[in-house]
């Protein structure tokens, strides 16, 4: 019998339809690998982004240093992107371009998406160049490649298991705004027993989305783009990115909180 008269059967034993099996198999691990790639791109450009922002804003020569910063003497560059008021324009801008690019991802053409991601992915790099004022450097490594060890193996688990974690979703929803909410409110009590609580949890929360971003993305093929596929896919390629590098970079910070070693 031909594979065009045979439906494809999910993990989960649901038919997607009358296609070809092994096409959506192939086409499924092409999508898969296409938003793996954007992530692995985009982190690249904010660890670039954040180390050359860093090397920028400090200096060794005392004398000639406008400002210290911890242990760090600090450029009129320096200066301007850690201590004036414009570090908040820095701080705050990923935030607005996630909103931008989630808001209006259907009105853009794939290379428009493509390269606000990869913006996106500089303005974030700028944002967490402090990271490299407060914490060793040996120790950001580390937790780099914890990182990425824990999130390639969650996102293997939510790729390969059979089990339906959609009911997971509002739950970890739920925790994420918590985990936000948390954090506003500590900004206020600078309780280091809260931080510590709410970056425990926040870890529980975003080890969870890997897994289930990655099954959610998984399904979204196989129900939809794989008939589809052209600009749709392409689009839904980056925005499947940008949900897995948030992960990322959200289970790296929190990480880093929890295993980093103070400069």
């Amino acid at each position: 019998m031909s594979d065009l008269d045979r439906n494809y059967v999910s993990p989960f034993g649901r038919a997607a339809g009358r296609v070809d099996a092994a096409a959506v198999d192939a086409g499924l691990r092409a999508y898969m690998l296409r938003i793996y790639n954007y992530m692995s791109i985009g982190l690249a450009i904010t660890g670039l982004a954040a180390l050359g922002v860093y090397m920028a804003a400090v200096t060794t020569d005392q004398a000639g240093a406008v400002a210290k910063f911890g242990n760090a003497y600090l450029t009129q560059f320096g200066y301007a992107m850690y201590v004036s008021p414009l570090k908040w324009l820095f701080i705050l801008a990923p935030l607005a371009m996630v909103f931008a690019i989630s808001a209006g991802i259907n009105r853009l053409r794939p290379a428009t998406a493509q390269m606000l991601f990869w913006v996106f992915s500089a303005l974030m790099g700028i944002s967490l160049s402090s990271i490299f004022l407060v914490y060793t450097h040996t120790s950001i490594v580390r937790v780099f490649f914890i990182t990425a060890a824990s999130f390639g193996a969650l996102s293997l688990y939510g790729y390969t298991t059979k089990r339906d974690m959609t009911g997971m979703g509002s739950f970890l929803i739920m925790g994420l705004f918590g985990v936000i909410i948390a954090s506003l409110v500590n900004l206020f009590l600078a309780s280091s027993m809260l931080q510590f609580i709410v970056s425990v949890v926040g870890v529980l929360v975003f080890a969870g989305l890997t897994a289930w971003d990655t099954q959610r993305l998984k399904n979204d093929y196989i129900y939809g783009y794989a008939s589809e596929g052209g600009e749709i896919a392409e689009k839904a390629a980056i925005t499947g990115a940008l949900s897995l590098y948030l992960n990322f970079i959200n289970l790296f910070t929190l990480l880093l909180q929890l295993l980093g070693q103070r400069d």
